[in-house]
């Protein structure tokens, strides 16, 4: 799963922690998601890529989906 949006700090982690829960693969974009602190978002975005997801940039997000559609035309 890919998480992207805003509010660091709320919303992303608590998403992030959700799907991580359910047992969903996580991957945060660094550069796909923001908070009002900067600080809260650099703190929040260490602590979900130790312990919950990936944090990763948008570039490797779009490679990583055009990985997922690749393979699925290849199923068809």
């Amino acid at each position: 799963m890919i998480v992207t949006g805003c509010i660091t700090s709320g919303c992303i982690r608590a998403s992030v922690i959700d799907a991580f829960s359910l047992g969903f693969r996580v991957m945060v974009p660094r550069d796909c998601v923001g908070d009002h602190d900067d600080v809260a978002h650099a703190q929040n975005l260490l602590d979900v890529n130790r312990r919950y997801a990936d944090v990763i940039d948008g570039a490797a997000a779009v490679a990583a989906i055009e990985r997922w559609r690749a393979s699925n035309d290849r199923g068809q």
